[in-house]
């Protein structure tokens, strides 16, 4: 059975920090109308970080998948959706490890952004009800110039 995989390449950032980054939304075990299913509904679910205040929202289909393009007040972003085969994985389970699992494509959506860093005791720091220090660590130091 063919596996295959959900891919999302997404404008982040702004201004010239703007760039495009890649993440494996899903796989979906079965043939390629089905992939194309799976893909069509998450595009049409999908709502990007940016812009911020979208004028308007366009879906197409192009090929093995679909383009978002989301027009903003000054820029335009693009979200691109792509179904594809997938050949080879380092990290793929054994299909009995595949099978004791939920289905694969239910799988949910890897997170779009890094964890954040880990948060020291709050016994040693004074933190608000945020929980963002009331002093920043770096002030008081004397090891700084």
């Amino acid at each position: 059975m063919t596996t295959w995989g959900l891919i999302l390449e997404t404008t982040v950032g702004s201004g010239e920090r703007k760039h495009t980054e890649a993440y494996v939304m899903a796989h979906v075990e079965g043939d390629r109308e089905t992939a194309l299913a799976e893909l069509e509904q998450r595009a049409r679910a999908y709502t990007p970080e940016h812009p911020r205040s979208p004028k308007r929202r366009r879906l197409f289909r192009a090929g093995d998948g679909f383009l978002l393009v989301v027009d903003g007040s000054w820029q335009f972003h693009a979200t691109r959706f792509s179904a594809v085969e997938l050949l080879d994985d380092t990290d793929r389970p054994t299909p009995a490890e595949r099978r004791e699992s939920e289905p694969v494509a239910a799988e949910a959506l890897p997170a779009m952004t890094p964890p954040p860093p880990p948060l020291l005791p709050a016994a040693a720091v004074d933190r608000d009800e945020d929980g963002v220090p009331v002093k920043p660590s770096w002030l008081g130091r004397t090891d700084l110039p």
